[in-house]
Parts: C-alpha cells; structure tokens; sequence
C-alpha cells in the first residue's frame, strides 16, 4: 500500500519502481484470480509506462543511459508534452529498458499477490460486503493472523 506522507517533490529510484509495480497489480490481480484480462487496467498501464520511461530518459535511473537526457519537457504547465533528443536506435533501445522496467515490476506485483492471495480474498470479501475500505481498515486485514 502506498501512501503519501506529505508534500513530495522528489522520488526515489526505489519509490518509482514501487509505484510502477502498483500500477501493475490491478491487471496482476485480474491474471492470478480470474486468469485473464480486461481494458480495466487501461490507466494504469499508462501511468506505469510514463514513469518507467522518465526513469529512462529524464531521471537517469538506469545503468545503459546513466545521467544523460533522452528527452525533454516542453510546455511542463500545459500538459507537460515531451521531445525525444535521440537517434532512432536509441529510442530502439529506451524502449526495450521501458518495457524491461515495467516487466520486472509487473512479475513483482503478481509475486506479491501470489504470496499474499488468501489476504486478498479476504479483502475483496469485505470489499463486496461494505463496498469501500479505508486505509485503517485494509491494514487491521491485512495484519490479521489467519484463522
């Protein structure tokens, strides 16, 4: 679960990588427990996306590229659009590390579900039960020793 402690500007290579696999976990869930697919995911596959390839080519948080630019933000207050600054065969390759990140972290949400299936049964109960959950609630579940 990820929740904001205040105000943030600044995002850890470790904290990126987190909320990619959160994205991914919707789309995770719906593989491990219903073995399939649906456009359900649609956004998240998006945002988890956009923050791998910033990873790639605005943050330098990968080894292939390190601290260089392969992109810049034009616009950043109207929409936030971006240029490629780099050969076809580069954007080639920030692709492949693109769909390697979110990849890796996808595998880790569904490992995450995997270990953890019989607590999110038990939160989806409650879920078709009471319909939302708060914070405090899905942690007092989650924390619950099984029966």
């Amino acid at each position: 679960m990820q929740v904001d402690e205040g105000e943030k500007y600044l995002m850890s290579k470790e904290e990126a990588l987190d909320k990619i696999a959160t994205f991914t976990g919707g789309r995770a869930a719906e593989e491990l427990i219903f073995r399939s697919v649906t456009t359900g995911a649609a956004n998240d596959i998006e945002q988890a996306t956009r923050i791998a390839r910033a990873m790639v080519t605005r943050y330098g948080m990968t080894e292939e590229f390190d601290m260089v630019a392969m992109e810049t933000v034009n616009n950043q207050y109207l929409g936030g659009d971006t240029t490629l600054c780099c050969a076809p065969e580069t954007a080639k390759l920030i692709d492949q590390q693109v769909v390697r990140i979110v990849k890796e972290q996808h595998e880790k949400a569904l490992n995450i579900l995997r270990e953890q299936e019989e607590k999110l049964h038990e939160i989806a109960g409650y879920l078709l039960e009471k319909e939302t959950i708060t914070g405090e609630e899905f942690m007092s579940i989650f924390n619950r020793t099984s029966r």
